[in-house]
């Protein structure tokens, strides 16, 4: 597994802020209707201050029409308040929902750019839970977080404001409880944010766990392995469960705490206030404001403390997506990158090494090749001889160690990505369909391409035949990874998107090693159209398939160790010939 990074706070939101930066019209104006609803909450102890005061010492100044008239700008300010508080809930969120799409485009983006690495050490299922379920709380964070502390804000400001005009010692008596509790409750947040953090990757695994066990059913079924299977999930799932618990003890403990403070302050409001009071030092209408007060105080702070989980669980999700975003890009173009136009198609390995970056197993060392124009040259060779890496080097699915490769004499980290990989047809011994209809898998191939083409390309495939004999032909739906389709027909359907695509260099990964012997001469008939006039390399571990090749290869954890045609190197009586007569007796 890759080791991922760690953030603190300060880090995350510095790295999220500039998702803000096209939206910051609407943020500008949903924080200035924020301020729009504090005010208007925050008038109504200044009114009720007002009548109680006029109430005790002024009561024949108290009219009905003074009374109307500050009912009236309540009911004024409460309909500035509901316009305000429509605009937030709705444009608001839809901002959050904007930048939660652009934060999973960006990451989509930037998976695409990964190499294999990166994917053979992190599971889909962790993936997918990134760029989906982590993301959804960035819709709430991302409007809800500068909403509520600009909110708090204001309110904190205003309120110690009036309430010390109105008696400072009591105010001070209740902003120095504010500091104590704070600390308390950042202590209790980071708790929290660990035990999110360690939710969240567990809910991965569990995906992880879910998506092997689905996608492997039928090897589940055919081996009676459904307890086994259960027994795992129970195992990933039982674990969540105690995460799960642990972060529900953090978050009782944040909630009863912030309670503790809340009677903590309003105690100390009726003690305080009562003894300011009998000595003369507060009215009984400024009482009753600064009780109003206290509470829109307290209020607020509770506010904070709930929307703490949330900030926790965007804080999370933010984390998770930024592991993604820092995964390093090792594959990439050159500043001086150029496209690759009309290749001749001669491959050089000159003085080759490879090891994997992950693990620094050695691969081979030193390693010199030369493929021409036009040739048919195929590799054999024990597993984990190096076969399938030395074709993956050629259109960078990893880069080599030392030395170059070279296509027409040119290093090919000089040519674009994009160009280089459009001159590399690959036909694979596991055969990748998307979920959708055979004519959207061929003309994958090349996207641009006519009906017409892609049917052409279908002919000279071996594939013609037998998608018109289905009932809607071209049409047809495949299934998920092309299940309701043969592993021979799957592999001309691939075929057939190699054609369409025309790249003058192909490579043939053990293409027919998974088929049986009738689908295997019909796919060999198919590739042996598709390799004239290409430069082919194929990696086989049937022999059968490549007598014919111009050149054939004997790789092993020395390099190559032999090389000549079939009948050479039968001659030779070494390797190869080992090979052959093993295959013969089965």
């Amino acid at each position: 597994m890759i080791k991922e990074k760690d953030y603190t706070t300060h880090q995350l939101i510095r790295r999220f802020l500039p998702y803000f930066k096209p939206y910051r019209g609407i943020l500008v104006m949903d924080l200035f209707c924020a301020a729009l609803t504090t005010v208007c909450e925050l008038v109504l102890p200044l009114i009720m201050r007002h009548i109680t005061n006029e109430g005790l010492y002024n009561l024949a100044g108290l009219s009905v029409r003074t009374i109307g008239g500050l009912g009236l700008l309540y009911l004024l300010l409460r309909a500035v308040d509901a316009v305000a508080s429509y605009y937030m809930a709705n444009t608001g969120h839809v901002m959050g929902a904007r930048i939660e799409t652009d934060m999973r485009r960006a990451a989509y983006a930037h998976l695409q750019q990964l190499s294999n690495t990166y994917y053979n050490n992190t599971k889909v299922g962790q993936i997918m839970g990134r760029i989906t379920n982590d993301l959804f709380d960035v819709t709430e964070f991302a409007h809800h977080c500068p909403e509520e502390f600009f909110i708090a804000g204001i309110k904190l400001i205003i309120a110690f404001a009036i309430l010390s005009g109105i008696n400072l010692p009591l105010t001070l008596i209740i902003f120095l409880i504010v500091p104590v509790m704070i600390v308390v409750c950042m202590t209790l947040n980071r708790k929290m944010k660990g035990a999110f953090s360690r939710q969240r990757n567990q809910i991965g695994e569990l995906n992880a766990r879910i998506e092997d066990s689905l996608l492997g059913q039928k090897v589940v079924k055919a081996f009676t392995n459904e307890e086994a299977e259960q027994q795992k999930f129970e195992v990933d799932n039982g674990r969540f469960l105690e995460i799960k618990k642990e972060s529900y003890r953090y978050m009782a403990a944040f909630q009863t705490t912030t309670k503790v403070f809340d009677g903590i302050m309003y105690l100390a409001v009726v003690v305080a206030g009562g003894i300011f009071l009998v000595k003369g030092m507060i009215v009984p209408g400024d009482l009753v404001a600064y009780t109003l007060y206290v509470s829109t105080l307290i209020a607020t702070i509770r506010r904070i403390i709930e929307f703490a989980e949330q900030f926790q669980r965007g804080m999370t999700g933010i984390e998770r997506f930024l592991q993604i975003m820092d995964a390093d890009i090792e594959i990439f173009d050159e500043p001086d990158a150029r496209p690759l136009q009309q290749t001749k198609g001669n491959i050089a390995f000159e003085n080759v090494s490879f090891e994997y970056a992950d693990d620094h197993n050695i691969v081979f060392k030193g390693l010199n090749l030369q493929v021409r124009n036009g040739e048919k040259v195929a590799i054999v060779g024990p597993s984990g001889g190096g076969k399938t890496t030395l074709c993956n080097l050629i259109p960078r699915f990893y880069d080599v160690t030392e030395g170059r490769i070279t296509i027409d004499g040119e290093d090919i980290r000089h040519f674009t990505l994009k160009s280089l990989r459009k001159n590399v047809g690959i036909v694979q011994q596991d055969v990748y369909l998307f979920s959708g209809t055979i004519f959207e898998n061929i003309v994958y191939g090349r996207p641009e391409a006519g009906r017409e083409e892609v049917i052409e390309a279908a002919k000279r495939a071996g594939a013609h035949e037998f998608i018109m004999k289905l009932k809607d032909g071209y049409d047809t739906y495949v299934g998920e990874r092309g299940v309701k389709l043969s592993g021979g027909q799957k592999q001309r359907i691939s075929i057939a998107r190699v054609f369409l695509k025309n790249p003058p260099i192909i490579i043939l990964d053990e293409a027919t090693s998974a088929l049986d012997n009738e689908s295997e001469f019909a796919v060999a008939r198919s590739l042996a159209r598709l390799s004239e006039g290409r430069t082919t390399l194929t990696i086989a571990h049937r022999l059968s398939s490549i007598r014919n090749s111009d050149r054939i290869l004997v790789l092993t954890e020395e390099g190559i160790v032999e090389e000549g045609n079939h009948d050479e190197l039968l001659e030779k009586r070494g390797i190869y010939h080992q090979f052959y007569l093993a295959a013969s007796t089965l």
